[in-house]
């Protein structure tokens, strides 16, 4: 994997204007797809099991800007789409991140999800976890009914990729020695594969050349590496109000994200301590706040930042062989957006 040179500073351009770092105008343009996206969710969440329903719209209505949905959309329309495949594929794509959610929150035992209590709180784990089964039945069903083999095979790759970054997350947890290279391999996985297959199955519906279907793989696996790196920064910067979870949740999991990982390494007087927090998960009061002051003065947060600005750069950079348009706009300004938000 790109490890992007992390223990150095990067020295890409710098994003253009914080104004126009945004997500709104993607949504605007996708505004007419994503309101037929959304009507196959409503309709393909539905069961006779009356939890199923209930379960699943506690979360897919909790909020959130559906980004990967809006992916698949916008390469679609980036890519000159003349029919509407491309609407199935996105509530797939939706179905399977929101059913990695779903399980996610079991195995991490998540207290809140956007912003909401989470939902194995409130109906159990086993229904959580098969709930998110359901979803991943839903998704495939979509794939199907589109009839394109390769869109199949690109989504139902990443589902299995996901679900390795997961397990290998699991296996690295509590390794205060974890190596950036294999943080960038984790989140590869966990994150970046979706908004990479997003990106890409939006493409082969539009029936786009290979150079293009690949741009628009490396746009969104670039995006989605950008915008966990800028999450694992948040987790030690935010709040819960503004993050939708509880800040210090990495922290209080043992999870050796990018900005303790950096720290772990500039700080060596503190090792005792990130052995007895991360390693040893022995927690008082006050650690997380150590922890951050750490993080900052040790410059492992601006390194971290440099490194999600690289990788946003990276995304752009994907987009060059596209004509100017709206759409690449839109896209240009989501990469920045990854980067420069504040939850």
């Amino acid at each position: 994997m790109d490890t992007a040179n992390i223990e150095k500073t990067h020295k890409s351009p710098p994003a253009e204007a914080a104004g126009k770092a945004d997500v709104e105008a993607l949504v605007r343009l996708c505004a007419d797809d994503m309101a037929a996206v959304n009507a196959i969710i409503t309709e393909r969440m539905q069961s006779d099991v009356a939890v199923i329903p209930a379960l699943a719209e506690h979360l897919i209505s909790a909020g959130g800007k559906r980004l990967r949905p809006l992916l698949c959309v916008a390469a679609a329309r980036l890519a000159g789409t003349t029919s509407i495949h491309h609407q199935k594929l996105s509530a797939a794509v939706e179905f399977i991140h929101t059913a990695t959610l779903l399980h996610d929150d079991v195995v991490d035992s998540s207290q809140l999800r956007r912003g909401k209590v989470a939902a194995h709180l409130i109906w159990g784990a086993p229904s959580s976890v098969l709930v998110g089964d359901f979803l991943f039945a839903r998704a495939f069903e979509l794939m199907v009914e589109t009839d394109s083999l390769q869109a199949l095979g690109i989504l139902s790759k990443a589902s299995g990729v996901i679900a390795e970054g997961e397990v290998l997350q699991l296996m690295k947890a509590y390794d205060v020695n974890l190596t950036e290279e294999t943080y960038i391999d984790i989140i590869s996985a966990k994150t970046a594969a979706l908004f990479a297959a997003a990106s890409e199955s939006g493409a082969v519906a539009a029936g786009a050349s290979p150079a293009r279907q690949q741009a628009l793989r490396d746009y969104g696996l670039n995006l989605g590496l950008a915008f966990q790196i800028q999450d694992d920064a948040l987790d030690y910067g935010g709040t819960a109000q503004s993050l939708g979870k509880n800040a210090g949740d990495d922290f209080a999991e043992g999870k050796a994200t990018l900005p303790l990982i950096l720290a772990v390494k500039a700080t060596p007087q503190a090792a005792d301590f990130w052995h007895r927090t991360v390693s040893m998960r022995e927690q008082t009061e006050g650690d997380l706040a150590q922890a951050q002051a750490l993080i900052v003065e040790s410059g492992a947060m601006a390194q971290t930042m440099e490194t999600a600005r690289h990788y946003a750069q990276k995304a752009k950079d994907a987009l060059k062989g596209f004509e100017a348009s709206d759409w690449r706009t839109a896209l240009e300004s989501l990469a920045d957006y990854s980067v420069e938000r504040t939850k």
